[in-house]
């Protein structure tokens, strides 16, 4: 039987309470199972002990929306299998299938303390397929997998319109009217299907994009919206009124433009990625003071890097330019724990340190939204996954 770990007198970032706290931490099976300023000399006696006196501990950062994994590093063309760019509306697609365990890109988020991601199919299409959330390291995306389907991705304005233009998509109109288009569908295949009951002569025929949208109107699986322009965040929560569905919003670049209206609608907002060159129209107001802006109106804001846009190892480095800009610190570090775990539906696992949850840990010298804070230690499951002792030895 594996032994215990009892990570030992460290500052906690518990990303629960503002003020930070030192504490013993127990860890068994992989799971926090006491947080204690001081633990009983027999558990200590019988665990493994890591002492991190004088270090920061914090929860392992959470990334709301990328494609980690799903975009080859350095390999080009062949590492792309982020898009299915055949047909703008493959709802079917499931991340999981795409997913290399092996790509660089992985290693390196966890180094940069990136222990749990939601990754999925980019922005090209009106439906995409849907999102995994996984932890950052393993051989085996099965072994890997926190949530299979955590999200139904759909995409607004620029990204839809470029692709398809010549094809079958032209306008925002067209977007809003093909998404609708299939979501009608999807209820009256639900309707044949519940009127044919047993009688399988009677049910209408396999449709697998009907079917993997079926979740999605019965509010067990949320619509993942790309959306950059307010008018595009308009138009994506309309949808989701008019068909009861869960929503959560990505991007939001024009998101203090509206941040009032957004914080009454109360939709979970993920922010990002803002480090980078205005690409596009629809980006002409990104900037990090938007997730300070939102949380301050009252939203759930998460900060994303969309990776490989920015690389996934420099999460905490966007939420610290976001503090720069003027966001609270403590709703920073919230934006890339347990809010980002709530907008991808995992928070019961992740993104804060209490007494039940995964065991992911980053231990720091310092503050790691500061850049030259070096990480000492990544535990993922209780297991350390990185030592910046061991990298340099």
């Amino acid at each position: 039987m594996k032994k215990a770990l009892v990570i030992r007198q460290g500052c906690i970032h518990d990303a629960v309470h503002r003020d930070p706290y030192l504490a013993d931490i127990l860890v068994e099976d992989g799971k926090i199972r006491k947080i204690s300023p001081v633990l009983d000399e027999e558990t200590i006696k019988q665990a493994e002990i890591l002492d991190v006196t004088g270090l920061q501990v914090y929860p392992g950062f959470v990334e709301a929306h990328c494609h980690l994994g799903l975009d080859g590093y350095g390999i080009g063309f062949e590492g792309a299998d982020y898009n299915e760019v055949t047909d703008s509306l493959t709802p079917q697609l499931s991340a999981i299938d795409g997913i290399n365990p092996q790509d660089e890109t992985i290693r390196l988020a966890m180094e940069g303390g990136v222990t749990c991601v939601a990754a999925g199919p980019g922005s090209s299409n009106v439906l995409g397929g849907t999102f995994a959330v996984y932890k950052t390291v393993g051989k085996r995306i099965d072994d890997m997998v926190v949530k299979e389907k955590a999200a139904m991705k759909c995409a607004f304005g620029e990204n839809p319109k470029s692709c398809y233009k010549d094809k079958d998509n032209y306008s925002r109109m067209g977007i809003a009217s093909n998404l609708r288009i299939m979501l009608v569908r999807t209820r009256e295949y639900m309707e044949k299907q519940e009127a044919a009951g047993q009688d399988i002569l009677r049910r209408p025929p396999y449709d697998p994009k009907l079917e993997a949208l079926i979740p999605v109107l019965k509010g067990e699986l949320p619509l993942k919206a790309h959306v950059h322009q307010a008018n595009d965040i308009y138009t994506a929560i309309r949808i989701a009124k008019e068909f009861h569905t869960g929503l959560a919003l990505d991007h939001c670049t024009d998101g203090s433009l509206i941040a009032d209206d957004l914080a009454r609608e109360g939709y979970s907002i993920a922010v990002g990625p803002s480090f980078g060159h205005a690409t596009k129209f629809e980006l002409k107001n990104n900037s990090f003071s938007t997730p300070g802006e939102l949380a301050r109106a009252g939203c759930q804001v998460s900060i994303i890097t969309d990776s490989p846009v920015v690389p996934q190892q420099y999460l905490a480095l966007c939420a610290g330019l976001a503090i720069n800009s003027g966001m609270d610190e403590f709703e920073a570090l919230k934006a890339i724990t347990i809010h980002a775990a709530k907008h991808i539906g995992v928070e019961k696992r992740v993104g804060s340190l209490e007494t039940g949850k995964d065991a992911d840990f980053v231990i720091a010298a310092g503050n790691p939204m500061v850049s030259d804070t070096r990480i000492a230690y990544v535990l993922i499951d209780g297991r350390i996954t990185f030592c910046s002792q061991r990298k340099e030895g």
